[in-house]
């Protein structure tokens, strides 16, 4: 089970990783509808969620994200790097693509991912649901100590963050950023191992 859906990632086409990406965003936008369906009494209340402060994006929401790149390309130094290793299946997601791509793939993944888990399941259910339910989610990371725990505390720095502000934009961004951030690292490092 450990290894077993990295080895049927790296089986797979690239077009293929990014079908499965794409249709794991939109179930997890179809489960936000319906569960956001039930579980908010009106579209007001569920626009509240969302408020365009700049200020308050950037600060918390931009702030928060550069911590947590520092904190992980640190902690990449310091531990070996199978530790660390998710198999490679970010690798083959970010690698080949082109930096538009990236872009549109991180704000899908934040978007989906901050639509539900902070939006519908936090708002409904507290912060302790949502980010186990987010941690599980990224069950490749579960035999990986090292990753499990960061997925683990970035969930409840991310419903935190929620938490203070009331404001899913705030989250979205943080959760963009450290995603594309991530993922321009990824192609930048891939792109160098190949003029090698």
């Amino acid at each position: 089970m450990r290894n077993r859906q990295a080895d049927i990632v790296n089986g797979m086409k690239g077009s293929q990783i990014i079908f499965h990406l794409y249709a794991t965003q939109f179930l997890l936008l179809v489960v936000s509808i319906i569960l956001g369906f039930f579980l908010f009494n009106d579209m007001d209340s569920f626009f509240m969620l969302w408020t365009l402060d700049l200020k308050q994006i950037l600060i918390y929401g931009g702030g928060s994200a550069i911590l947590v790149i520092i904190i992980d390309f640190l902690i990449k130094r310091w531990v070996a790097k199978h530790v660390y290793d998710d198999g490679g299946i970010n690798e083959l997601v970010f690698r080949n693509r082109n930096y538009f791509h990236i872009f549109f793939l991180c704000i899908i993944i934040a978007f989906a991912e901050e639509l539900l888990f902070r939006g519908i399941i936090q708002t409904h259910f507290g912060i302790v649901i949502a980010s186990v339910i987010f941690a599980l989610l990224h069950v490749r990371y579960l035999y990986k100590w090292v990753l499990f725990t960061a997925v683990v505390l970035l969930s409840f720095l991310l419903g935190y963050l929620y938490l203070m502000t009331n404001n899913l934009l705030v989250t979205f961004f943080a959760h963009f950023l450290i995603d594309f951030v991530f993922a321009l690292k990824i192609r930048k490092d891939y792109l160098q191992s190949d003029n090698e």
